[in-house]
């Protein structure tokens, strides 16, 4: 086994090395894709980070300040300073934004969680805050995740439950986005869920789910599928375009939104080489079946991805380590792209 993996190493090098060295962004934009990754703005004034970020992406996602929690700390006050930080990153080195991410279980405001709001009040601070963050990145976010995971993910994989579904009821969704819409007619409106990447349970689940609010004529544009995987868990390319396929079938567009492929630390060197595997064809999966055209991953470097904190024992998830060095995951990327008819 050592030996297989060892010479699919030497081969993705090996054409590499014959092919003309080329950005990630630069393939990326020649084939009409976006390859992207979640920021934290602060690491901006890491030089490394920063242009790692604007060499190799050309789009990026706020990984954490654009949700509710960041952006509203009182009811009457919203503060915007971070995202605009990222935004105007992206624009001085002509990337797209996405946006991320409007109704969520986690990371709200606590003000709002322990209040006692009426379902009427909750309903007014829900909208209120979709139409001040919605006006105030209007033309500058492409598309925003307007519900996250709200799909169970223990079976039978009903709706999940949280304070949305408590004091909105089960149409809540129904209603985030025609709110959305409401307050901004042109940007794109995605449903963004885990453990929904290839053909299982749960992403027959969020398949019922889009297709329910499409059959109600709820304007939704597309599906995020996260992708957060192991090596085993990552789904394989046919099981990944039949549910690309099946969601495009729909009129939805799908984006891989917050990729990561993590690993046993410290990462042996072969495992470095199957997660290059793993990442290449989700890659070239997305890039080849039509609907997808979008892959983020859910960080720019091991230094700062989420995975130690969440998933004891666990890292080396990224395309580069944790000085900012390209990785075999990096290049297998390059490798697909440069292989795109």
């Amino acid at each position: 086994m050592f030996a297989m993996k060892a010479r699919l190493f030497l081969l993705v090098f090996a054409v590499a090395a014959i092919l003309p060295a080329a950005s990630l962004r630069e393939l990326a934009d020649a084939h009409g894709i976006l390859i992207g990754a979640a920021v934290n703005p602060a690491l901006l004034a890491d030089q490394a980070y920063a242009d790692t970020l604007a060499r190799d992406f050309n789009l990026v996602v706020a990984e954490n300040v654009m949700k509710f929690g960041p952006t509203r700390p009182a009811r009457d006050r919203y503060e915007f300073t971070a995202a605009d930080q990222l935004v105007d990153f992206a624009q001085s080195h002509n990337m797209k934004v996405r946006g991320h991410n409007f109704v969520w279980h986690q990371q709200m405001p606590r003000w709002l969680t322990s209040g006692t709001f009426s379902s009427a009040e909750v309903a007014g601070i829900l909208q209120d805050q979709m139409r001040a963050m919605l006006s105030h990145f209007k033309g500058k976010v492409f598309a925003w995740d307007v519900v996250n995971e709200a799909v169970d993910p223990d079976p039978p994989h009903g709706l999940r439950k949280t304070f949305w579904l408590d004091k909105l009821g089960p149409d809540y969704l129904d209603k985030a986005f025609r709110w959305a819409r409401e307050a901004d007619p042109d940007v794109k409106l995605f449903y963004n869920d885990y453990d929904a990447d290839g053909m299982n349970a749960k992403s027959d689940a969020v398949y019922n789910l889009v297709r329910g609010l499409k059959a109600r004529g709820v304007p939704i544009d597309g599906v995020g599928l996260q992708m957060h995987v192991t090596l085993q868990s990552a789904p394989t390319a046919e099981h990944l375009a039949a549910n690309i396929r099946r969601l495009a079938a729909l009129g939805l567009d799908v984006h891989i939104t917050e990729m990561d492929v993590r690993l046993a630390t410290p990462a042996k060197p072969e495992d470095l080489v199957v997660q290059g595997k793993v990442y290449g064809t989700i890659v070239a999966t997305c890039a080849l079946t039509p609907g997808c055209k979008v892959v983020l991953t859910w960080g720019v470097n091991d230094a700062h991805s989420w995975i130690p904190g969440f998933h004891k024992g666990f890292g080396d998830a990224l395309l580069f380590d944790a000085q900012s060095q390209p990785k075999p995951a990096r290049t297998a990327i390059e490798v697909a792209l440069k292989l795109i008819p």
